[in-house]
């Protein structure tokens, strides 16, 4: 099976250097959610060097930094889900940045995914939510460009 971060679209990519690639979330938990991997297919935390973890914690700040320029979002979850039984559905490592907003939801804690939920969240099949939360072609367009170093 092809990876989808090692074979990502060029539309998801927003920044890339020698060891990261910041994209796109396809089935975003919110406006604007990032993901920071390693551009070395790994699956574990444990398989990256130590130079690819520094990167990681980086590329999660830019993202933040320029998440928090566009989009002026409230704060952020940020996370990473290690193994299967944590939720790790792509089998290469990735970091979470996902931005929140004042009253996004209720009650705001919880697992990373399950904080974005609100009652409207969950009266929306898991399609509809994706559609909801993606980012309009503009939104794209200033993210990528302050993304440009």
């Amino acid at each position: 099976m092809e990876c989808p971060f090692c074979s990502a679209r060029p539309g998801t990519i927003l920044y890339e250097d020698e060891l990261i690639r910041i994209l796109l979330d396809s089935y975003p938990a919110s406006r604007g959610h990032l993901l920071v991997v390693p551009r070395r297919h790994v699956e574990s935390w444990w398989e990256l060097s130590e130079e690819e973890k520094v990167a990681l914690i980086r590329g999660m700040e830019l993202a933040m930094e320029k998440l928090a320029q566009v989009l002026k979002p409230d704060g952020f979850n940020v996370g990473i889900n290690l193994g299967r039984a944590a939720g790790q559905t792509v089998q290469h490592l990735h970091l979470h940045v996902i931005p929140r907003r004042e009253g996004d939801c209720a009650h705001p804690r919880g697992g990373i995914r399950k904080a974005v939920l609100n009652l409207e969240d969950e009266n929306l099949s898991m399609k509809e939510r994706w559609i909801k939360n993606r980012l309009s072609g503009e939104e794209v367009e200033r993210l990528r460009k302050a993304f440009r170093i």
